[in-house]
């Protein structure tokens, strides 16, 4: 779609680099404030029974908050080693690819054994097993060595770790992916869309751990949704910029998001139970999100017509200060991602433990978007403090010479 359609999307692992800027004040902020609401909205989905998680947009529609991350994860992917390949040539931007990879495989084995130690100490101080066999991790409890090298594989995931693994995998074959794309982007997004129509009709997946599990989010299937966003990311959002602007695919977008979230009531509310009639149930049923079912797909798209037509890139109120805490965790979102996992389990904790009321869900939610926008000011704070310095030392060095 226009190069606007990348606002409605990452995973929680951006890389390093920034993207380039797209609107006159700067760079587009819209990419970092649907990747901060994301991040809030998976933080919110991830602590059970908690009522604040009815405003995440998994209750108004077929999609959520990873279409949204992996999509934007393959826009920005695309659109910063798009420019290193051009500049720096096919190895070195390989390499760095592949770095940015292994940093972020380092980053899930930290998160995996400081998750599980949390954990780990719930069970065992308030004897609950409950908890071990409700966050997965009752084989690491039974046989933590071959659990260990199971995490290792990227096959043990516990529950809520899901989404890293994925993006990791997705960024570690993306080297050739890219270059297929910088060269044959229609013909690389055709065989991305093959690969992931074959998933729709064999269902084949990477295994998990146990051996009766397959990987959560299928990688072959997620995978088009990643190629997508980097196809968009070089230029092919442009190609679509009078498909997205067109009157009646804006009609039929709404229409479909009606739609969809009708369907999704009927799922919950009682009056509009049987809403969906058996046949139709049967050809629309299960929505995968395993495997990006295609009413996903097409709702992640119908979603994004309706953001880019409300949302051009001036739009003044994404300067406003009340959205720019939001900003500021889409900015640092794997750090952000994180520590949303920590403070999920923290959370779920209390309300088990403590007290569930409505008053202690709406304030372990507020409390746990506090902390993380709190965490990505202080990053964003030493980033400048760095900069700062680098800049006072270079200015100093050509000042002696």
């Amino acid at each position: 779609m226009a190069a606007p359609l990348a606002a409605t999307a990452e995973t929680p692992a951006e890389p390093v680099e920034r993207p380039a800027p797209q609107a006159a004040s700067g760079r587009d902020l819209r990419l970092d404030l649907f990747r901060g609401l994301a991040l809030w909205f998976i933080f919110l989905n991830h602590v059970p029974n908690n009522v604040a998680n009815w405003i995440t947009n998994r209750n108004f529609g077929f999609s959520d908050a990873t279409e949204i991350f992996v999509f934007i994860s393959g826009y920005t992917a695309a659109m910063v080693y798009g420019r290193q390949l051009d500049s720096s040539g096919v190895m070195v931007t390989s390499a760095r690819i592949l770095r940015r990879a292994w940093q972020l495989y380092v980053a899930f084995i930290f998160l995996f054994v400081i998750y599980l130690a949390e954990i780990s100490y719930v069970v065992g101080s308030f004897s609950n097993p409950l908890y071990a066999e409700e966050m997965g991790a009752l084989q690491f409890l039974a046989e933590p060595d071959v659990a260990l090298v199971q995490a290792l594989l990227l096959k043990f995931r516990p529950a809520n770790m899901d989404v890293l693994p994925l993006y990791i995998v997705l960024l570690a074959t993306f080297p050739p992916i890219l270059w297929a794309l910088k060269r044959k982007a229609d013909a690389t997004l055709a065989a991305s869309f093959l690969l992931w129509l074959a998933v729709q009709v064999w269902g084949f997946n990477l295994p998990g751990y146990p051996d009766d599990r397959m990987w959560f989010f299928n990688p072959f299937a997620w995978q088009f949704m990643f190629v997508f966003g980097g196809w968009c990311g070089l230029g092919g959002s442009d190609r679509l910029a009078g498909l997205v602007h067109s009157r009646f695919i804006l009609a039929l977008s709404v229409i479909y998001l009606l739609v969809s979230l009708a369907v999704v009531t009927s799922w919950y509310w009682p009056p509009m139970e049987g809403l969906v009639p058996e046949a139709v149930g049967n050809i629309i049923y299960p929505i995968s999100k395993t495997d990006l079912s295609v009413l996903r797909f097409i709702h992640f798209l119908a979603l994004g017509v309706v953001v880019v037509r409300s949302i051009p890139v001036d739009a003044p109120f994404l300067r406003w200060r009340l959205l720019k805490p939001m900003i500021l965790c889409g900015q640092h979102s794997l750090e952000v991602f994180c520590f949303g996992v920590f403070l999920s389990f923290a959370a779920h904790f209390v309300l088990n433990e403590v007290s569930g009321t409505l008053f202690m869900q709406l304030s372990m939610s507020v409390t746990g978007i506090a902390l993380m926008v709190g965490l990505s000011a202080l990053l964003s704070w030493y980033a400048r403090a760095e900069r700062d310095r680098t800049a006072r030392k270079m200015a100093g060095q050509r000042g002696s010479t």
